[in-house]
């Protein structure tokens, strides 16, 4: 998947994102109590944890947002019942589509991850039917303009286990393997550098290009799904630049 379609799919996913900012944070919230259940409430010691603070600050949750929602997960509250799914299936132009939930209500959730897929023209697969298109990856994204001193990014990303270190003109990008990335986002915090993404995220191998007509199509889905209060993450492989 070349750096510069992932950079804009990454651009209109969090662009989108940020209109919804409110409902944003309580997925954050559900995020980051589910880890504190099942981790522990020291981010020091919870890589999950950690990770979802992190994407929390990025999207500038507010700091109490964030305490009661670790609060809630380890005191059996919020995050105590919720089970994690991922939903597979097929958009627009057979485009591979992966979604992340956490529910109360599995039966609830499917069906209307079901529905969003057909109003879309689309439909929801088998278990994994399109998975296997997909690696998890931990992604570091900075915007080149604030990379001063790209040699010693280099460097320490390196040496920290990076896998991939691509300047892709307008962003910085740095990518490692899921079991990698708590130990690489720690050193690359010790550049002083604010990451415009730091998060493990589905990639495709592939990407497939659109139509206008079905690019709509797809965005259409997208946003519906991103709309349910239990999805927590769409990813796709369609070239949206």
């Amino acid at each position: 998947m070349a750096g510069h379609s992932k950079w804009k799919n990454i651009q209109h996913r969090k662009g989108a994102q940020d209109a919804r900012r409110g409902k944003i944070f309580t997925k954050l919230a559900k995020e980051i109590a589910v880890a504190a259940r099942l981790g522990g409430e020291d981010p020091v010691g919870n890589a999950r944890l950690r990770l979802a603070v992190g994407k929390a600050r990025l999207h500038s949750m507010p700091k109490e947002n964030i305490e009661r929602a670790i609060k809630k997960g380890v005191g059996g509250g919020e995050g105590a019942d919720y089970s994690e799914k991922t939903y597979e299936g097929y958009g627009p132009a057979g485009v591979a589509v992966m979604v992340e939930c956490l529910t109360e209500n599995v039966n609830r959730t499917v069906s209307e991850v079901r529905h969003a897929f057909a109003r879309s023209g689309g439909n929801l697969g088998a278990e994994g039917s399109v998975s296997w298109m997909f690696k998890k990856k931990g992604i570091l994204i900075y915007e080149r303009a604030k990379v001063r001193d790209f040699g010693k990014l280099f460097e320490v990303a390196s040496e920290a286990g990076a896998a991939e270190i691509n300047d892709e003109g307008e962003v910085v990008e740095v990518i490692a393997e899921p079991s990698d990335f708590a130990i690489l986002k720690q050193a690359m915090d010790g550049l002083e550098l604010e990451p415009f993404v730091a998060e493990i995220q589905l990639v495709p191998d592939n990407t497939l290009s659109l139509d206008d007509d079905r690019a709509q199509s797809l965005t259409k889905l997208i946003e519906l799904l991103e709309d349910h209060d239990d999805v927590q993450n769409v990813y796709h492989n369609a070239d949206l630049a």
